[in-house]
């Protein structure tokens, strides 16, 4: 094909309708290249020395980051959606979490979480995610019961919240939170109750509830669909597959929480009318304990010291004040420095405390599974870029033989001025 011919081919405009032809064979020719590129984008000419059309990625790139003013927008936080300063741009804001209102559901799914303390566990926010799975694409709706005043539910997947915060509720009293629970379900009517299958409150109420309603219970359930519910049992070596039942008990890690992209609407409802009964069950607070003599997997607050730490007066001493329980890495107790049963990780335990003190802890990745359910890690480290550090939710660069009696004396003034 003759070379005058090639050109007209690699430079023909576009037709309606139809897109541009491109011939690569008369693109190799020297010049024909840049002579087509200028003509289909309007782009100024840039050719190299041996004729052929050379591309600038960053001229791409600053093109498609210009604002409508034509000025160059730089976004240096990393986030997504970032507002734009440039006069005349338009400006994205984040519009937050999508609410989801149900007016008339077409039937109800009860979750009784522990709510300790009026805060949600890892395990509360896990059934809530089994509750919102049973009712997602059904036209179902979820609704928390709870005896006291606490964080919002509506992010942890609550439709309604039906709150029975009397002071006979109070401490530990499962008869009466049984009965309200049942008398909720009378007048709900709902189609499954679940509950977190722990031995704080959930296993205990659970199994109280369903023994009311004359109902056999799913225990331990850990997969949960609308035909079938898997339970574990035989220490975890077997499953038993059943139709789920009316009270479900869930175990940890059934499923998984709603994003935080979603927020349901936590209306209040309000509750029924209950008679006063009588309990044979009076009570008298906490038994003081041994933190020590916590298990791991059942401890709330967890001080742990890894290879970093070499004042062990201070870090037992810091333990005692703080009364909480001690974990170590598997260099710490490799080197019997701590009994094998207070080493933290995969080979080790694996813990889902409130909060997680770290001395001196880099951040194996065996280490950091097994904290992976903690609500709160702080952590004390002289590494900046160790992993523990940007596990934190807060971290401190110190050294830890200095932080420990630091922290030990301002505990001891604190609780002798109390």
């Amino acid at each position: 094909m003759p070379l005058r011919r090639r050109a007209r081919r690699a430079l023909q405009t576009p037709v309606a309708g139809r897109p541009l032809r491109r011939d690569p064979r008369a693109e190799r020719e020297p010049g024909l290249a840049a002579a087509a590129h200028s003509a289909a984008t309007g782009s100024a000419i840039n050719v190299g020395p041996s004729g052929r059309l050379r591309r600038d990625p960053r001229a791409v790139v600053r093109q498609a980051g210009r604002s409508a003013t034509g000025r160059l927008r730089i976004d240096r936080s990393g986030r997504a959606g970032t507002v734009s300063h440039d006069r005349g741009a338009s400006e994205h804001v984040d519009a937050g979490p999508e609410l989801i209102c149900i007016e008339a559901p077409a039937f109800w799914i009860v979750v009784v979480p522990d709510y300790e303390g009026g805060r949600l566990s890892s395990h509360d926010r896990d059934v809530f995610g089994a509750a919102r799975k049973l009712s997602d694409g059904a036209e179902g709706a979820v609704v928390a019961v709870v005896f006291e005043a606490g964080e919002d539910l509506g992010a942890a997947g609550a439709d309604r919240v039906l709150c029975f915060d009397d002071a006979a509720f109070a401490g530990y009293a499962p008869d009466r939170r049984a009965a309200a629970i049942v008398a909720g379900a009378a007048a709900l009517t709902p189609r499954h109750l679940l509950f977190p299958d722990t031995a704080v409150a959930g296993g205990d109420i659970g199994r109280r509830v369903a023994a009311m309603l004359a109902d056999s219970p799913a225990a331990n359930v850990h997969r949960l669909r609308a035909d079938e519910a898997v339970s574990r049992a035989d220490g975890d070596r077997a499953d038993y597959l059943r139709a789920p039942s009316r009270v479900l008990l869930m175990a940890a890690e059934c499923e998984l929480p709603i994003g935080a992209d979603r927020c349901c609407e936590a209306r209040r409802l309000e509750p029924p009318a209950i008679e006063p009964s009588r309990t044979t069950i009076t009570d008298r607070g906490l038994l003081p304990t041994n933190p020590g003599s916590v298990p791991l997997a059942e401890a709330d607050f967890v001080i742990s010291a890894g290879n970093g730490v070499t004042d062990w007066t201070a870090f037992h001493a810091l333990a005692e004040v703080l009364g909480a329980a001690e974990g170590g890495s598997r260099v710490v107790c490799d080197a019997g420095l701590l009994p094998r049963e207070r080493q933290v990780g995969a080979s080790g335990t694996l813990i889902q405390a409130r909060c997680y003190l770290a001395f001196g802890i880099s951040g194996a990745p065996q280490h950091l599974q097994g904290i992976v359910r903690c609500e709160k890690v702080v952590a004390i480290n002289t590494d900046l870029h160790a992993e523990m550090v940007k596990r934190g939710d807060l971290s401190a660069i110190k050294d830890a033989q200095a932080v420990m009696p630091a922290l030990t004396r301002l505990l001891e003034v604190r609780v002798g001025g109390a």
